[in-house]
This record gives C-alpha cells, structure tokens and sequence, in this order.
C-alpha cells in the first residue's frame, strides 16, 4: 500500500493530506511552495478549485465562492495566497466565466418559470422548439428539464449552460444586447466573483 500511495503521489504532484486524488490539493501546494520558487517559478496557476459535481474536471463550477473538499478549503486558499505572496510569487486562480454547472444556485433559479433575478443569467431562448440553429459560436442546448418554457445554451457540455453576457448583434427576439440589464448583471456577478477572492 505504501508504495502504491508513493507511486500516486508523485503522479499527481502533491497531496499534504496522502489521500489519492487526482491533481493533489491545496495543502500539498503549499507545503511544496519553496521547491516551486527554486524552480524559477514566480507564480502558481490553479485549475478550477472550485465547488463542482467534476463532470468536466471542475471547469463545471457549483458554486464560485466555495473551494471544492476534494482540494481543501477557503481557509486552506487564503493560506496559499498568504504563504506565496511571502516568497514573492503570485497565486492564478482559473476563473470559468462562460458557464456554470447545472447544479449552481443560478441555474436553478433560471430555470423557474417566474421572473426573477436570475431570469437571463444565462442565454434562453424564449420557446423549448427554438434553438440555436446558426447562432454564433452555440453549439448545444438543453431543454424539456424545467418548468421554464425555452430551450438554453451550452458550452462544451449539456452541463454546462451557457452565461448571458449579450450579443453585439441581435437577430432574434430572445437575443439581449451586451447592455441590458440581463448580460450586465451577470458580469457584476462575474466581478463579484473576483472581488471575493482578491
């Protein structure tokens, strides 16, 4: 056993706690933050550490201000942050702002049939029959799941639903440009997002 956790813990870097997972975690990241900076290195750039059902390998977030147990927690973040910014190197969070999960709160509130604030975080179209046929860079769409009468975008997976930041070019009736109310408050959300962890 103990040469298999050995085997495993060099494939995925390091892990503080000797728990196997895929990429190490926080912890493991720090305790290895002076042989990273005699590499050479002056920054350390995370992948999504984010709360996440890992469907897409945490690029899927659940929620944004939360870290995910399986790499530890804010607290064990701050202390990254904190011990990296004493030896002169900087901390890159991935931040994934063109989706979420289907599992973060947003979601499930854009998903009810009644007006609310989440409404038009994300890009719905007004009919489950309409999609996105030629539509820019759409690809995919999920829809007949929720009370809501429409059909939304994805990126990459179904998912992922798709963040409504606008269109600079509205061809449709449930097109929003870039300004409206709907695209501006996801990028305060998105803003929020980074302020929480700045």
């Amino acid at each position: 056993m103990q040469a298999y956790k050995e085997k495993h813990l060099k494939e995925d870097f390091y892990n503080g706690n000797a728990i196997m997972v895929r990429n190490g975690n926080i912890q493991g990241s720090i305790r290895k933050q002076d042989y990273i900076k005699n590499l050479g290195c002056d920054g350390i750039w995370l992948n999504p550490c984010f709360a996440s059902p890992f469907y897409d390998a945490g690029y899927d977030v659940a929620d944004y201000k939360k870290v995910a147990p399986r790499y530890g927690t804010n607290e064990d973040l701050k202390e990254l942050f904190r011990k990296a910014h004493e030896k002169g190197m900087k901390v890159l969070l991935d931040l994934v702002p063109g989706h979420t999960s289907t599992d973060h709160e947003w979601f499930r509130e854009s998903c009810k049939a009644e007006k609310n604030e989440y409404t038009d975080r994300y890009v719905w179209t007004d009919d489950i029959w309409d999609d996105f046929k030629d539509v820019g860079s759409i690809t995919g769409s999920i829809r007949g799941f929720s009370d809501r009468n429409g059909c939304c975008a994805v990126n990459f997976f179904s998912v992922q639903p798709a963040l409504n930041f606008g269109f600079a070019r509205c061809d449709k009736e449930w097109q929003q440009p870039m300004d409206a109310p709907g695209p501006m408050a996801t990028r305060e959300a998105m803003k929020d997002v980074m302020r929480f962890w700045m």
